[in-house]
């Protein structure tokens, strides 16, 4: 009971903000929803896209899943991934795409290290099996790595994978060259509090944001 609590406090202060302090915000969003951003993240619970953004109702888009994985446009797509990518680019016409991996991804660590033990189920097994190819390639290139390495360098593979199958969805591909979209690849450190984005043009992830210990470096442009 006691988070159960914890939640509601949060919404009363929630309704405090934005029916109270702030009634505009929810006036103007009504009519209807103008994010400018699709936001495609991770379910995982310390990963939060709007707590990290610093967002506010109607800024962002946002879907999340395990491992923040894009499956290829096929017509056997998993439809409630694909069908959010197509009404945030087709009705909403967001402006840009963010998918946003991070550090320690248990979706990926289960990728890695496969448990031995019979579920009833398997949807976690099926969904990963779109990042196989990544990790094969991890698993094949780095196997001199530590495992550690291996999972991060996987971390944020399967972040390129989800921007390269973004590019399968042909109107999506159209606003790309078109100008009209640009996509975005993000890593959150939770070790260390920094955010990393990947340059296509260095074929690495460059710091946006630092840690805290090293704010007084100018970030790498990506």
């Amino acid at each position: 009971m006691e988070d159960i609590e914890k939640f509601v406090r949060g919404y009363s202060r929630f309704q405090e903000q934005y029916f109270g302090e702030e009634p505009g915000v929810y006036d103007a969003l009504r009519g209807g929803q103008k994010p400018t951003t699709l936001l495609i993240g991770c379910c995982d619970s310390r990963v939060d896209p709007m707590l990290l953004t610093g967002s506010g109702p109607g800024d962002m888009f946002v879907v999340r899943n395990i491992a923040n994985l894009v499956p290829r446009c096929t017509p056997d797509a998993p439809p409630g991934v694909s069908s959010a990518i197509e009404f945030a680019i087709c009705d909403l016409e967001v402006a840009r795409v963010i998918v946003l991996g991070h550090a320690r991804c248990g979706g990926i660590r289960a990728l890695m290290s496969p448990k031995k033990e019979a579920r009833e189920t398997d949807f976690v097994e099926r969904w990963m099996r779109i990042a196989t190819p990544v990790r094969d390639r991890v698993m094949r290139e780095l196997a001199h790595r530590t495992s550690e390495e291996r999972h991060t360098a996987c971390e944020q593979a399967s972040i390129l994978q989800s921007l390269d199958n973004l590019m399968t969805y042909p109107w999506l591909k159209r606003r790309v060259e078109q100008g009209k979209l640009v996509l975005h690849g993000w890593y959150f450190n939770i070790d260390t509090g920094s955010l990393s984005a990947y340059s296509a043009r260095q074929e690495r992830f460059l710091p946006m944001v630092c840690p805290l210990d090293q704010r007084g470096k100018l970030p790498t442009d990506p």
